[in-house]
């Protein structure tokens, strides 16, 4: 990638999307109803959970690489029932692995960012393979 600050660029991006993640995920967490919802809500709030590592994980890197986090979520979906919410989860974690996909060939001259994108790469497919299970696919 050569550059620290396009390192520190693109850590925010992916900070951005990590914080937009846990806002979309807690909400559905207190607003999915159903009969399934009590096992599905739980998944929500671990999944949430497991972005908030993920935002931690990101914010320390970028403040060791001399860079500022963000503060500022992406986009997030709020609304519908609960199958649109799952589908909203799963199209945000694709987007997500898309991302982590191209943010890890970019850091081939530092392995430390491109483990820890790895890392993340490796828990948005796992939540990913959770929701197309849970949707049935």
């Amino acid at each position: 990638m050569g550059s620290e600050k396009k390192t520190i660029e693109l850590l925010n991006q992916a900070l951005s999307d990590e914080l937009a993640a846990i806002y979309q995920y807690m909400w559905h967490h207190f607003h999915g109803q159903g009969m399934e919802s009590p096992a599905i809500r739980e998944l929500f709030k671990e999944a949430s959970m497991d972005e908030m590592k993920h935002a931690e994980a990101l914010a320390e890197r970028i403040t060791l690489l001399g860079g500022d986090p963000t503060h500022q979520p992406g986009p997030v979906k709020f609304g519908g029932d609960l199958r649109k919410m799952i589908k909203d989860d799963l199209a945000a974690e694709e987007d997500a692995i898309k991302f982590y996909r191209k943010a890890v060939a970019q850091c081939e001259d530092d392995p430390t960012t491109r483990r820890l994108f790895e890392s993340l790469l490796e828990d948005e497919e796992r939540h990913a393979d959770t929701w197309r299970t849970t949707l049935g696919k």
